[in-house]
C-alpha cells in the first residue's frame, strides 16, 4: 500500500501536519480506528465534518461573548471548554492550544488579550480547515 504514490503522499501530508503541530496523535488515532473497522470508509472525513459544523457553532458565540461588557464568565467558561474538547477528540492541536490562551486570557482578566487570542483561533482553525481538505482530497483520490 505504501508503494503507491498517492498514499505516500498521503502519509507525508500526515507526518507533515504532525510534525508542525497543527494535529496530534489523536488524529492518527482516529484513522486508526477507521481502518479497524469497515463500517464507514469514510469515518474520520466525517468526524472532521462535524467537528467543522460545531464549530462554526461556537466560534460565533465565543465572538458574541468576548463582545460584552462584562464578559458573561461562567457561559465563556462553558463555551470554550466545549470548544476545547471537540479539537482534543479530533487532534485539533494548534487550534487547541489557542483555545487555551484564550481560557487563560478570560480567567485573568485580560479581555483584550483574550480577543487577540480568539483571532489566533480563527486563524488556525481557517489554516487546519484548508490542509484537512487537501488532506482528505487527496485521501479520496487514492479510495478511487
Amino acid at each position: 500500500m505504501e508503494s503507491n504514490p498517492l498514499h505516500q503522499q498521503i502519509a507525508s501530508m500526515r507526518q507533515h501536519l504532525l510534525d508542525e503541530e497543527i494535529l496530534d496523535e489523536q488524529f492518527v488515532e482516529l484513522e486508526g480506528l477507521a481502518l479497524a473497522s469497515d463500517e464507514d470508509p469514510n469515518f474520520v472525513e466525517v468526524t472532521i465534518n462535524v467537528y467543522f459544523e460545531e464549530s462554526n457553532e461556537l466560534l460565533p458565540m465565543i465572538e458574541d461573548l468576548l463582545g460584552k461588557n462584562p464578559i458573561e464568565g461562567s457561559e465563556m467558561e462553558r463555551i470554550l471548554h466545549r470548544f476545547k474538547g471537540s479539537c482534543a477528540s479530533v487532534g485539533a492541536n494548534k487550534v487547541k492550544n489557542e483555545v487555551n490562551v484564550v481560557i487563560a486570557c478570560c480567567r485573568n482578566g485580560d479581555i483584550e488579550g483574550a480577543k487577540a487570542a480568539f483571532e489566533q483561533v480563527k486563524t488556525e482553525q481557517g489554516n487546519l480547515k484548508a490542509k484537512l481538505d487537501s488532506y482528505f482530497e487527496l485521501v479520496k483520490q487514492a479510495k478511487a
